[in-house]
């Protein structure tokens, strides 16, 4: 039996989403989104991709969720991306919609499957997704760790003039300004990152990760970023869908982890078949707790506002 993945939201990140997975072999895709003909078009265009490029899964577009049913995985990307001066926080409101919707269509036709959230502010929409969907936790689970991780490891290759590959780092938190680069625990090949790079330059490099986005959406003026949202988010369909068990840093909701109660925050999860299969709880420094803390509170006051909104 083939896996079957659904991507909501046929903009910039969904559409290359589709294009990732297709590219692995990894599922058939629908992709849906509310205008009508471009999901229906950009899916014609992948799947005519196939024979050139090798992969021969099904890729179809669709303006409802029928065709979605019995989805493994459901990926939401669809939403407002920002624009520049704008908050991750100003989308709040007007996203929350999108995002019920989306959960609700498809949960209805997928009650079995995994979500994971793309849409921003991500640890808010997370939460949305969750209530909406009525899932159990292990099975919504947000994209952005695995991103910020990414540019992290990537400013600190190109800070060294060294291979990406040899990088591990993790980040935590929220997706947001007040994310948690562990430079404590960062190295290269093993090496501790603060024996190759003075205080300065570290804190220069946490700053720039914690502004990835923003960084992006300024060269852009009229989105934001979607090549490496959507591999981030496609290394984490893969682990589940190929029952890979990887360890990566996914927005989660915790229940007493880390000292952290009902918020969806960024942690290291085992993703496997059955969603998130572990929490691995760090032993953080007095000054990293601060920071993660730090960082929960600022979802905690997105969380405060859907709630009162009736949400």
């Amino acid at each position: 039996m083939r896996k079957k993945v659904t991507v909501v939201g046929a903009g910039n990140v969904g559409a290359s989403c589709a294009l990732r997975i297709a590219n692995k072999e990894l599922a058939d895709v629908v992709l849906v989104d509310i205008m009508e003909g471009v999901p229906q078009g950009k899916a014609l265009d992948l799947l005519e991709s196939g024979p050139i490029e090798g992969y021969d899964v099904s890729v179809t577009g669709a303006n409802d969720y029928a065709p979605t049913a019995n989805s493994d995985v459901v990926v939401i990307t669809a939403g407002f991306p920002r624009k520049p001066g704008m908050t991750r926080d100003d989308l709040l409101m007007a996203n929350y919609e999108i995002v019920k919707a989306a959960t609700e269509g498809a949960a209805k036709y997928s009650p079995n499957a995994i979500i994971v959230v793309v849409t921003n502010p991500l640890d808010a929409m997370c939460y949305t997704a969750h209530v909406v969907s009525k899932f159990p936790k292990h099975r919504v689970i947000g994209m952005a760790g695995v991103l910020d991780t990414a540019r992290y490891r990537t400013f600190i290759a190109e800070a060294l003039n060294v291979s990406m590959e040899n990088v591990t780092a993790m980040v935590l938190g929220g997706h947001g300004d007040t994310m948690v680069p562990l430079v404590r625990l960062t190295s290269v090949s093993g090496i501790p990152l603060t024996e190759l790079l003075p205080q300065d330059q570290i804190d220069a490099i946490v700053k720039r990760t914690r502004e990835g986005g923003a960084e992006i959406v300024k060269y852009l003026k009229t989105g934001s970023a979607f090549y490496a949202p959507s591999a981030a988010t496609v290394e984490m369909v893969e682990s589940i869908l190929k029952d890979k068990k990887k360890v990566l840093p996914c927005a989660a909701l915790l229940e007493g982890e880390y000292g952290i109660n009902g918020l969806f925050v960024g942690v290291p999860c085992k993703l496997g078949a059955a969603g998130i299969e572990k929490i691995y709880e760090l032993k953080l420094s007095q000054s990293e707790t601060a920071e993660l803390n730090h960082s929960a509170a600022a979802v905690q006051e997105l969380v405060d506002v859907l709630k009162q909104k009736g949400a």
